[in-house]
């Protein structure tokens, strides 16, 4: 995918998100996060917006800490939510192709770095404004978008030494997306996993099913569609890889 490609993909999911939210109401649960209402999964979002915008339009070299979660609630939580995510698609839109500021996983540039977590992480909390609402299909993602997140997951979110995903006894998990020619072989240890793209020999466990739902899957926001193998690594991706903020 190219950077505009992504950056339509934010647009689009985040103002379905805001749709979702102001449609549920501030007080609606978001089953796919506990503990959480539509009011902070707003807030959230909208940090992490004007977060990215900060690097994006303010070029930062090093790490900048966020401006925190507003107490707003309602309709203006919502004004608030919508304005910064139209000025982080705006910031993406007219930044520089040589654009240098601070990143967090290998990228073929800043610019493109950005795009493409922002794309993902407004999808995938799109996604949790669907679960506060009954009977919403979450399906609704392209199987090409969708093994480019499980590639940036894989490969680039859980290689960070952040990642909790570890085992003292040796795994390796095996990905398909059974839709498209993608697989991941991810190797377990007690160090962060080591994923690559590829069927690399045997596998203890392979989680299985169309990217789309694979892609929520790994993120947790639906369980795995097809597992064969060992279980035990399944378990352990699902109670360890939660992506932490801060």
């Amino acid at each position: 995918m190219n950077i505009a490609q992504y950056i339509r993909v934010l647009e689009k999911e985040g103002q379905l998100l805001a749709s979702n939210a102001e449609l549920a109401g501030p007080d609606a649960t978001v089953s796919t996060c506990p503990g959480w209402q539509v009011r902070d999964l707003l807030r959230h979002t909208g940090m992490v917006h004007r977060w990215a915008t900060a690097f994006v339009v303010e070029g930062h070299r090093s790490y900048h800490p966020d401006g925190g979660e507003p107490a707003l609630d309602g309709a203006e939580l919502l004004d608030w939510f919508r304005a910064g995510h139209a000025r982080l698609v705006a910031g993406l839109e007219g930044a520089p192709a040589d654009l240098e500021c601070w990143t967090f996983l290998p990228a073929p540039s800043p610019l493109a770095f950005w795009a493409r977590r922002q794309a993902h992480e407004t999808t995938v909390h799109r996604v949790d404004s669907e679960s506060a609402l009954r009977g919403t299909d979450r399906d609704t993602i392209d199987a090409a978008f969708a093994v480019d997140g499980i590639e940036e997951l894989l490969v680039g979110m859980h290689a960070r030494e952040k990642s909790r995903v570890r085992s003292a006894k040796p795994g390796v998990l095996r990905v398909r997306a059974t839709d498209t020619d993608a697989v991941w072989t991810v190797r377990i240890s007690d160090a962060p996993p080591s994923a690559e793209r590829g069927d690399a020999g045997e596998a203890d466990c392979e989680l299985s099913g169309p990217a789309a739902r694979l892609y929520l899957a790994l993120w947790n926001r639906l369980p795995a569609p097809r597992l064969t193998g060992d279980p035990e690594l399944a378990r352990l991706w699902r109670e360890n890889s939660a992506v932490v903020w801060g």
